[in-house]
């Protein structure tokens, strides 16, 4: 596998700040970094994954509610408030 160099720009303060914290942990920072960029690339496929679920489930549920007919909004809005209102009470 061929490396590639990849260069960034950043405040100085930050990079010695950097690299006193990489040397603390007795670990390369290229090492960290490399760490830093797997964990990166994960969280966003994992954030894509999930918005793609979400939007999969959305258009299960309307579709479901088109086909049924659903409960109207404004009955379950006046279910929600009257539900509010109980427990607004009862305090």
């Amino acid at each position: 596998m061929k490396e590639a160099v990849f260069t960034m720009k950043l405040e100085p303060a930050l990079r010695d700040e950097f690299m006193a914290e990489a040397k603390a942990v007795d670990r390369p920072a290229s090492q960290i970094m490399r760490d830093l960029m797997r964990d990166f690339i994960q969280e966003r496929q994992q954030a894509r994954e999930y918005d793609e679920f979400v939007r999969c489930k959305v258009a299960i549920a309307l579709a479901s509610m088109e086909d049924s007919g659903g409960i109207p909004h404004e009955e379950i809005e006046a279910e929600a408030a009257a539900w509010r209102a109980e427990v607004l009470n009862e305090n």
